[in-house]
C-alpha cells in the first residue's frame, strides 16, 4: 500500500512538472521578465542604448549573460533600478551561470527556475498536508498544485512568485509544528529556527512577504487567545502522541516565545531596510490602480478577490475571445465554481469539527482570512487596488491547495470515524478505506473519487490552455503588438518607444523582443528594422545613453521636439510605428518629422486607419521625403 501511495506522488510530481515545462518559451517576454532578464544577466537600463535608433540585432548584446557580475553588484543596481529585493536575481544569475553551455534559448533558462521551484512546491504542499492532516491528503493537496491553471501560469512566468510560495509553505509547515509544541508546552528549536531562517529570506525576495510574516504572527497570537484547550492532538501520522489527558495551552510563555521569534526576524530586515524604505516612494510603484472612492471603484476589490480564487481552479479563455464565447467561458467558470464550493462546505466542516483536523484547519483558515483582511486594508486604507492583478494571490494560495486537498481526501460524512487521520494510507482518487459501506459513501453531496477526479480533469484542462497562451495572456501583449507593426514590413520600419521612466523602457524592450521573434532568422531584417526610445524630457536633460535621474514632469511636447532631432539611418520611404503610453488617438500629430543621418529632415504623415490600443496606444506613421 505504501508502494502505491509513494507512486502515486510521483506520478503527481511528474503531471506538474510536465505542465509546468511544456512549451516553456512560448509566450512572449513581457515587461516585469524584462526587468528579471536584465538584473538577473548581471546587466541594467545603463547598457540600453537609448535615444538613438538602433538595429534589432543590438538586443542580442543587450540580453547576454555577463557571468562576471557578482551579488552585490546586482543588489546596488537593484536598489537603484529597481523596487524589489535582490536575492531572487541572485540566484537566478546563478542559475543561469550554471546553465549557460545548455543548447537552450536564453528564456527558457530564465523561466526554467521558477518552473522548477514550481515543481518542489508540489513536493511542499504534500508534506504540508502529510504532517498537518495525512498522507491521503497530502496527495490530494499536490495534486491540487500540481495541475491548478494559476499554479502553472505563476510558475512560467520569469518571475519572483514561486520562490516565495514555497516559502509559504515552509513557513506553514514550521508554523503547525510550532503551535502545536505551544500546545506540548515544549520547543523544538530546530522547528522555531527554521521557520525564522524561511520568514527572513522571504523578505529579501519579495516584498509582499511581510504579509504573509505578519499574518503568521497574527494567526498564532489569534490562537493563543482564543483557543485554551485543545483534545488529544496528533504531531504527524508517525509520531507518538499523549491520549487520554487534554493539552492546556500556556498563554504568557507561548507570547514570549512568539515575540522573541518575531523580533528575531525583524532584527534581520534591517541591513536592507533603508532601501526597502527608499522603494515604498519611487514612481515605479505607481503602477497599481489608485482607489477612487466612488461606488464603482469601492466594491471592485469584492469581486476580483473572487475572480481570483476562481482562477485557482479553472481558467478558460475569455481574452482575445468573441463577445458571446467570453460570456459562455465566465458563465461555466462561475458555475463549476460554486458547484465546487458547494461540494467542500461539507468536508470542510468535518475537518473543523473533528478534533484530529481542527488544529490545521483552523491555521490554515484564519492565515488566509489574515492576508486578505490584509489586502483590503492595502486597498481602503493606503488606497492601492492590488486586488486587480490575480498574481499577488500567491501569498495565501498554498494554503488554499492545502485546505482544499484536505477537503478532497476528507472522507464521507457518514462515516463514523469521520476524521481524515483515520485513514493514513488511503490514496486519491477512489482509494477509500473498505470499511466504508454503501450508506456511509452516499452520505456526502457526491463521492470523494468522483470530485477528485473532476477537480483533476478540469485543472488539467485549464493547465493546458494557459501553456497553449490561450489563458493567462502576457499584459500588454507584445507578441499581437509585433504582429500588428509587421504589416507594414514591405517597407523599412522604425519603431519609436516614449519613455518618461524605467518601467517604459522595460516595456519597450518587451515590444522591441518580440518584433525580433516575429523576424526570426530571416535575412535582411536588422539592417530594415529598427528601435529607438524617445524621452519625454527636454533634450538637454538627457545625456549620453543614460537615464537622467532628474526626469520630471514629462511631456510629449519634448516627445516631438527629441524625434526631430533623431537621426536614424533609414533612407525614404519607411514606416514609422509610435508607442505613447497614455496618449489618446486625437492627441497624436498629424505629422512628423524625423532626422536623417545624412543631415536632412524627413516628414511623416499619419495614418488615422492604423492606430490600435492594447493596453498601451501605438500609431502607424509613414515617412517619406
Amino acid at each position: 500500500m505504501k508502494s502505491r501511495h509513494y507512486l502515486l506522488l510521483v506520478g503527481i510530481i511528474f503531471l506538474g512538472a510536465m505542465l509546468r515545462f511544456w512549451n516553456l518559451d512560448l509566450k512572449p517576454v513581457w515587461l516585469d521578465e524584462v526587468i528579471t532578464a536584465l538584473f538577473s544577466l548581471g546587466r541594467n537600463y545603463y547598457e540600453v542604448p537609448l535615444n538613438e535608433a538602433f538595429s534589432l540585432s543590438v538586443l542580442e548584446r543587450v540580453f547576454t549573460l555577463n557571468p562576471e557580475t557578482s551579488c552585490a553588484q546586482i543588489a546596488q543596481t537593484i536598489s537603484s533600478q529597481s523596487v524589489h529585493p535582490p536575492l531572487f536575481f541572485c540566484w537566478m544569475h546563478d542559475w543561469l551561470r550554471w546553465t549557460q553551455t545548455l543548447p537552450l534559448s536564453w528564456v527558457w533558462k530564465l523561466r526554467a527556475l521558477p518552473a522548477l521551484i514550481g515543481v518542489v512546491s508540489i513536493a511542499a504542499v504534500y508534506q504540508l498536508n502529510r504532517i498537518a492532516f495525512s498522507p491521503a491528503a497530502g496527495l490530494t493537496g499536490a495534486m491540487v498544485m500540481a495541475i491548478s491553471p494559476f499554479a502553472v501560469y505563476l510558475s512560467q512566468e520569469a518571475r519572483h512568485y514561486t520562490l516565495p510560495m514555497l516559502l509559504v509553505i515552509l513557513a506553514l509547515l514550521g508554523l503547525y509544528q510550532m503551535q502545536t509544541d505551544l500546545y506540548h508546552r515544549r520547543i523544538r528549536p530546530g522547528v522555531w529556527v527554521g521557520w525564522m531562517v524561511v520568514n527572513s529570506i522571504g523578505f529579501y525576495v519579495h516584498y509582499f512577504f511581510l504579509l504573509a510574516f505578519v499574518a503568521q504572527v497574527a494567526t498564532l497570537l489569534i490562537n493563543i487567545l482564543t483557543f485554551k484547550a485543545l483534545p488529544t492532538l496528533h504531531l504527524s501520522p508517525d509520531a507518538p502522541h499523549p491520549t487520554g489527558r487534554t493539552l492546556y495551552l500556556h498563554p504568557r510563555r507561548a507570547f514570549l516565545a512568539v515575540a522573541l521569534a518575531a523580533t528575531g526576524i525583524c532584527l534581520t530586515y534591517l541591513p536592507w531596510l533603508p532601501t526597502f524604505l527608499s522603494h515604498i516612494s519611487r514612481p515605479e510603484t505607481n503602477w497599481m490602480k489608485p482607489f477612487e472612492p466612488d461606488w464603482l471603484d469601492t466594491i471592485a476589490p469584492l469581486y476580483q478577490l473572487p475572480i481570483g480564487w476562481i482562477l485557482m481552479a479553472i481558467a478558460l479563455p475569455v481574452e482575445k475571445q468573441p463577445g458571446w464565447l467570453a460570456t459562455l467561458m465566465v458563465v461555466l467558470m462561475v458555475l463549476f465554481s460554486v458547484w465546487l464550493l458547494w461540494q467542500v462546505s461539507g468536508r470542510f466542516a468535518q475537518l473543523w469539527s473533528t478534533p484530529d483536523t481542527h488544529l490545521a484547519t483552523r491555521l490554515l483558515a484564519v492565515f488566509v482570512l489574515c492576508v486578505l483582511l490584509e489586502f483590503l486594508a492595502i486597498v481602503y486604507i493606503l488606497g492601492k487596488d492590488i486586488t486587480s492583478v490575480p498574481r499577488y494571490n500567491f501569498l495565501y494560495f498554498p494554503a488554499i491547495c492545502a485546505l482544499l486537498g484536505a477537503c478532497l481526501a476528507q472522507p464521507s460524512r457518514g462515516r463514523q470515524k469521520g476524521s481524515v487521520k483515520s485513514n493514513h494510507h488511503s490514496d486519491i482518487a477512489g482509494q477509500s478505506d473498505p470499511s466504508d459501506t454503501i450508506a456511509e459513501r452516499h452520505a456526502a453531496r457526491l463521492p470523494r473519487h468522483t470530485l477528485t477526479w473532476a477537480v483533476l480533469l478540469m485543472g488539467v484542462l485549464s493547465s493546458t490552455l494557459v501553456v497553449s497562451n490561450l489563458v493567462f495572456l502576457k499584459p500588454y501583449q507584445p507578441d499581437q503588438v509585433a504582429k500588428n507593426v509587421q504589416t507594414t514590413a514591405e517597407t523599412p520600419l522604425l519603431m519609436g518607444m516614449a519613455y518618461g521612466d524605467l518601467q517604459e523602457v522595460a516595456l519597450g524592450l518587451s515590444f522591441a523582443l518580440a518584433l525580433k521573434g516575429q523576424n526570426g532568422d530571416r535575412p535582411g531584417t536588422d539592417s530594415r528594422h529598427y528601435f529607438t526610445f524617445v524621452p519625454k524630457v527636454r533634450p538637454a536633460e538627457t545625456t549620453g545613453t543614460q537615464v537622467d535621474d532628474r526626469l520630471q514632469q514629462p511631456s510629449y511636447t519634448y516627445v516631438w521636439e527629441n524625434l526631430a532631432r533623431l537621426e536614424q539611418p533609414l533612407q525614404s520611404p519607411f514606416a514609422f510605428w509610435m508607442v505613447a503610453p497614455g496618449l489618446k488617438q486625437n492627441e497624436f500629430p498629424p505629422t512628423l518629422s524625423i532626422l536623417y543621418s545624412a543631415g536632412s529632415s524627413i516628414g511623416c504623415v499619419i495614418d488615422r486607419d492604423r492606430f490600435y490600443r492594447l493596453g498601451i496606444p501605438y500609431q502607424l506613421y509613414r515617412c517619406k521625403q
